[in-house]
């Protein structure tokens, strides 16, 4: 070996001294071996700032560094739970909820049972404890329902867009969320008002001093709770009135009514479905959306009767007309739009062809078709309304008050007339609108993979004309 023959390392951070001390013992041969011990001492960051910088993963006995690739960031996100439920059904899922006073009594009768912990003699703390006890019963017992009422009724993020517009325009902007929150509001001051006269009441010096605080206290809780009670039933029937609600299979096919008010839309429903819409003789009958069911050769449909359009602006029209907007803007339904050229609807023609086109122009993507309803009441020369400005040059106008839009099946629910025909064509335009429904996704991701496509095809051709432009330049 001639010297050292070897050297042992032992290498340890030193916490006092924050510096890294490494002692080496030379084994030496000469005129006997002994052994020469030395040490240094050199500063810990030039040994340990690299450590733990990257993560390993173990592979047939080889380390590989782990590193994230685009791909699976994208299943990650994909994996995570969507903030929006996009389905519908939440109204009949809402838990039910009990009178105010009911709550009360309720909550009251279950305190006055608490009795006293076993095994305390001293009557002074064991008034206490039962007063105490009771208070703190009163308080969970009107608490909890009202917590319950508030994890189980959906916030508005989280629900179908359609169901989101029937509660604004069947409750009112705002009124939903106001409810929520005092009820809320009602459950913390029960909370703050029940701990803090069970901890006066715990707190007595003597058995009449605690019989006094739980007297106090309660009545102390009651005012609380029957001076805000209001807002539990006011959600009572918020929960009637959403519960009553139509329910709509986003999986099913669904015809919808529309046109302005009082053309035959009600009765129409009532022969083509199990729907049995209120018929009378005066605009706006129906004063809400309606829902009935079509069963042909086994299959199952859906068929919604909504309340009438007139001619103005979205901003003027009343929630009743907006209910029937936000079934054609959420639902996937198909059209079934109803004109009556008689002159009984109170609508004159041009204003319901100017109904018709605005909706034709804006859903003009759902399935449609186009019926006159009471055939029997048309006459040779068409209806012109005292308030109508009559152009003889208008065409088209003039076309529509004879027989409707090009198409029109005309129907006669009294007389029978067209019928047969119309629930043939209503049942084909439904079985089109189920298969719409069954391919939609596949049909979304491939429109969306072909536009992409197109466009970077159309950049790459745009691009290369614009540099063989430059060329002959």
């Amino acid at each position: 070996m001639n010297g050292t023959c070897s050297t042992v390392f032992q290498l340890w951070q030193s916490p006092p001294t924050k510096r890294l001390i490494i002692r080496s013992f030379n084994v030496s041969y000469g005129s006997g071996m002994h052994v020469i011990k030395s040490s240094r001492i050199y500063p810990t960051q030039c040994f340990h700032r690299s450590i733990q910088t990257e993560t390993y993963n173990v592979v047939n006995g080889s380390y590989i560094p782990k590193t994230e690739t685009k791909d699976e960031n994208e299943v990650k996100e994909k994996d995570k739970p969507s903030k929006n439920l996009e389905s519908v059904g939440a109204f009949q899922k809402l838990p039910m909820v009990m009178p105010s006073i009911d709550i009360f009594q309720s909550a009251l009768k279950k305190a006055k049972r608490v009795s006293p912990t076993k095994g305390i003699a001293n009557i002074a703390k064991r008034e206490r404890n039962r007063g105490a006890k009771q208070l703190d019963t009163l308080m969970k017992e009107l608490a909890v329902p009202l917590r319950t009422y508030l994890e189980e009724f959906p916030k508005k993020e989280y629900l179908h867009p359609y169901e989101c517009s029937l509660i604004e325009l069947t409750l009112g902007d705002g009124k939903y969320e106001e409810v929520l929150r005092k009820v809320d509001n009602l459950r913390k001051k029960v909370v703050s008002v029940g701990k803090e006269h069970a901890s006066l009441c715990a707190k007595s010096t003597s058995k009449r001093d605690a019989e006094e605080s739980l007297s106090v206290g309660m009545k102390k809780v009651e005012e609380v709770y029957i001076h805000q009670a209001k807002a539990v039933d006011d959600l009572l029937q918020i929960a009637k009135t959403l519960r009553a609600m139509p329910v709509v299979d986003l999986d099913k096919p669904t015809l919808c009514l529309v046109g302005a008010p009082n053309v035959g839309k009600s009765s129409l429903v009532r022969i083509l479905s199990t729907g049995k819409p209120e018929i009378c003789n005066y605009p706006f009958t129906t004063r809400g959306i309606l829902m009935g069911h079509i069963v042909l050769n086994y299959q199952h449909f859906q068929v919604t009767d909504t309340p009438g359009l007139l001619k103005r602006s979205d901003d003027d029209r009343n929630n009743l007309e907006k209910l029937t907007l936000a079934v054609l803007s959420h639902l996937p339904t198909a059209v079934l739009f109803v004109h009556d050229l008689s002159g009984e609807c109170g609508t004159s023609p041009s204003d319901q062809l100017a109904i018709y086109k605005e909706m034709k122009e804006r859903y003009g993507n759902h399935l449609w078709l186009n019926v006159v309803s009471k055939c029997d009441l048309l006459k040779e020369s068409p209806v012109i309304f005292s308030t109508e400005s009559y152009d003889h040059d208008d065409i088209e106008l003039e076309r529509y008050r004879r027989f409707g839009p090009d198409g029109a099946l005309l129907v006669s629910v009294k007389n029978d007339v067209g019928l047969i025909e119309l629930k043939e064509r209503v049942h084909e335009m439904l079985v089109s609108q189920m298969t719409r429904i069954k391919t939609k996704g596949n049909h979304g991701n491939t429109t969306l993979i072909d536009t992409s496509n197109l466009i970077a095809s159309e950049n790459q051709h745009s691009d290369g004309e614009t540099r063989l432009a430059n060329l002959e330049a």
